[in-house]
């Protein structure tokens, strides 16, 4: 039986892009194909689990009585795992399937909702409902992006407040003069919630 190598489930609100203050299930899987230097993701401590495994804790990670029609695959990188049977394994519990992607690898074709954040590899995903591309200090911002649905910059966190303010405030013109994009913070972090 096919296990998954989950870093961690847990039920929070979407703290960034088109979702943004949503509440959803995130289901973090373990391993990347890449190795971005901002990545706040701890992959060396994860555990197996199968698709009944993971639902089965998704179902039990929220109240009963609220449940969240919204399950987040994201990473590390999923496309590493996740297949068609897992996500319908969601689908017949109700559940809607939305999942994060740096758009390497082609995700699976049964997915509700694709988020794709390039960054410095090549892209194979053709179309997404949304992406998110990371503003950093350089400022550069492909000018021929990848054909989504809505398009969001979210500032680089980097460690450092001053920087920080500096990048948001060149992202903020940026998006002034290029209003196709939108403004995508980290709301999770400003409001301290996982």
């Amino acid at each position: 039986m096919k296990k998954f190598r989950i870093n961690e489930i847990f039920y929070s609100l979407q703290g960034e892009g088109f979702n943004t203050g949503r509440a959803a299930v995130f289901v973090r899987f373990s391993g990347c194909n890449l190795r971005c230097p901002f990545c706040d993701t701890d992959f060396s401590a994860y555990q197996e689990l199968t698709a009944d495994e993971i639902v089965e804790t998704v179902r039990t990670s929220h109240l009963a009585s609220r449940p969240s029609p919204l399950v987040v695959l994201t990473g590390g990188e999923p496309t590493l795992q996740v297949d068609e049977a897992l996500i319908d394994s969601f689908h017949q519990q109700g559940y809607k399937v939305a999942m994060e992607s740096n758009g390497t690898r082609v995700p699976p074709a049964n997915l509700d909702w694709l988020t794709v954040s390039p960054k410095d590899a090549p892209v194979v995903v053709e179309h997404c409902n949304e992406l998110k591309c990371i503003f950093d200090e350089s400022g550069r911002v492909e000018d021929n992006p990848l054909p989504a649905d809505h398009y969001f910059l979210q500032p680089c966190d980097v460690g450092d407040p001053v920087r920080n303010e500096q990048i948001v405030a060149r992202c903020v013109e940026y998006i002034k003069q290029h209003p196709r994009w939108r403004l995508s913070l980290q709301t999770h972090k400003l409001i301290h919630i996982p």
